[in-house]
């Protein structure tokens, strides 16, 4: 049974573990010292929101909340930036899990919606995603300005 809950500065050690293998399979390099101070950052600072979910007491996936806002409506976006599953437990429903809490939480915290981006090469996301009734946008372009 997966388990979700919300990552406090207490017990962010295993959960920068995952999130040093989340970066590891974007082609970074392993820093886990890094990544546990980067997330130690966000979470004391209030910028980001964690959940992970637990399968048997181990941490499996995450999903990272970074806070926006609307104009138009006035409200709080979240923006879902990650989402992680361990690759031994994939296929499982810990990301569907990840996301329905997700959504949850943005319900809880009155915001507007969630919003999140992912490769177009990413089908296997992409279908995870719809699965969960999210979708596509397409009033909107994209775009990026490379500051790096």
């Amino acid at each position: 049974m997966v388990t979700v809950t919300r990552v406090t500065l207490e017990n962010l050690e295993s959960t920068s573990r995952l999130f040093n293998q989340y970066r590891q399979f974007y082609g970074q390099a392993d820093d886990q010292d890094c990544c546990y101070e980067f997330l130690s950052q966000r979470i004391g600072s209030q910028e980001s929101v964690i959940l992970v979910a637990t399968i048997d007491e181990v941490e499996v996936g995450f999903v990272q909340l970074y806070p926006s806002y609307s104009s138009i409506s006035m409200k709080r976006v979240w923006i879902l930036n990650d989402l992680f599953v361990a690759e031994e437990h994939r296929c499982q429903g810990v990301g569907k899990e990840l996301l329905q809490e997700a959504q949850q939480f943005a319900k809880d915290s009155n915001a507007a919606r969630l919003l999140l981006c992912t490769g177009t090469e990413n089908e296997h996301a992409q279908r995870l995603y719809e699965s969960a009734g999210w979708q596509q946008h397409s009033d909107c372009i994209y775009y990026i300005y490379p500051l790096e």
